[in-house]
């Protein structure tokens, strides 16, 4: 006769040996190959074998029993499948047909016809859908409604912007037209340059979307509001990005950003960089937003490229990109989309900051960035005069001439 203390050990020796096995096992084994696993191993060891596994493994006992149940079944299930057919517990939109139409309902009301929805005006969050279903009899929890979403072909997303506004019927044409005009004049080893003003940025301790590497749990602190400060201000970065040469300027303002601005930081782009990489240069050609301080409409900025034009002796052409495609400007994701990733998650918290991460940005395909504080003042609501206006010596192109011109340099 085996004495308790005996037997005891025994079991402790054979619930460790299950435990090893199953540790192993667990991680490729279904739910019905474990259920068998573990009812094999119960009757391996005789009396008290169902006890054992589930101490070892935690496996419940019903369904230890039911897989031993299974072994001694002689109808076998087919290898893929892991239960009966019928088998588990249904779903909530099974046992609850309407569930779906409701759901439906809630979430997107308008297209369903129901503009009284009473979510028609508040965040469709899955506890808050939860909740409304449960007033109206269903019950189904947050997880439930969100497999139930994705089961529909919802998902989260965000704004998408695609909508352009008016659409002129020259659009397309226009396109072609700057592209031409670009094309004939790196052919001629001209400069050609894009130019637009990036994002305007408080200066100062705000939040910067993105995210940056940092030690776990220690994100860095910032502002809750973006009040501006007044001390530190903003900063207006506006930018030149040249296209044969794929090299970037930038100047920060610290005032308004307005055309005088705009072609000053042209002309410091041409005195410090273009002059150099272009000493033959007998033309400029611009391309810029039809809006903004660089405007096809924008008085003063013609008056600044006749007063740019005299200064350099250049043949200042400008083709302005058709209304509502700003965001097809080469400038914005060929240089400013490279800048905002390189100071992602990190605050700007001083101009001179701004400048380093500015002229830092680098590229795989070779781009180089300078830039530069400017610390003068550009008043607002400068007025042109038409007698200024009519001193300008531009000559509209015949396609569009609202759109391509050029300034030419005055004689006097």
């Amino acid at each position: 006769m085996i004495s308790g203390s005996f037997a005891d050990a025994i079991y402790m020796a054979n619930e460790k040996e299950i435990r090893q096995k199953y540790a192993m096992l667990a991680p490729s084994m279904t739910e019905r190959s474990r259920r068998l696993w573990a009812a094999a191993e119960a009757k391996a060891l005789g009396y008290g074998g169902v006890a054992a596994v589930v101490r070892a493994t935690g496996v419940s006992r019903n369904t230890i029993v039911r897989g031993i149940a299974e072994l001694g079944d002689s109808e076998v299930l087919e290898p893929c499948r892991v239960r009966r057919p019928g088998a588990g517990r249904k779903p909530a939109w099974v046992l609850d047909p309407s569930l779906v139409d409701d759901l439906d309902d809630l979430v997107e009301p308008v297209t369903r016809g129901d503009p009284e929805s009473p979510l028609r005006w508040t965040c469709k969050s899955l506890r808050r859908l939860s909740s409304e279903l449960g007033r109206l009899g269903h019950e189904a929890s947050h997880p439930v409604v969100a497999a139930l979403l994705r089961e529909m072909g919802y998902s989260l997303q965000a704004n998408r912007k695609t909508r352009e506004g008016s659409r002129h019927p020259d659009r397309n044409a226009q396109f072609e037209h700057l592209n031409e005009k670009v094309r004939r004049q790196l052919r001629r080893n001209q400069p050609a340059i894009s130019v637009d003003t990036k994002k305007k940025e408080l200066v100062g301790d705000f939040k910067n979307a993105g995210r940056q590497w940092r030690p776990k749990g220690q994100p860095e602190e910032v502002r809750v509001h973006d009040f501006k400060i007044k001390e530190l201000g903003k900063a207006i970065p506006y930018g030149v990005y040249d296209l044969a040469k794929n090299v970037g300027w930038v100047s920060v303002g610290i005032d308004h950003d307005t055309a005088t601005f705009a072609v000053n930081t042209i002309r410091r782009w041409w005195s410090r960089l273009g002059r150099k990489a272009y000493p033959k240069a007998r033309s400029l050609l611009i391309l810029a937003d039809s809006g903004g301080s660089n405007g096809a409409r924008v008085r003063l900025w013609k008056w600044e490229l006749q007063r740019l034009a005299n200064r350099t002796g250049l043949d200042i052409r400008v083709c302005h990109l058709p209304p509502g495609t700003s965001k097809w400007n080469k400038i914005e994701h060929r240089l400013f989309s490279y800048i905002t990733k390189n100071w992602r998650g990190q605050p700007l918290l001083t101009h001179a900051m701004i400048v380093n991460l500015i002229a830092s940005t680098r590229t795989q395909t070779g781009l180089t960035v300078h830039c530069m504080l400017d610390q003068r003042s550009y008043p607002s609501k400068m007025k042109v005069s038409d007698a200024q206006m009519d001193s300008i010596n531009i000559k509209r192109d015949p396609f569009h001439g609202e759109w391509n011109y050029t300034i030419r340099p005055n004689t006097q």
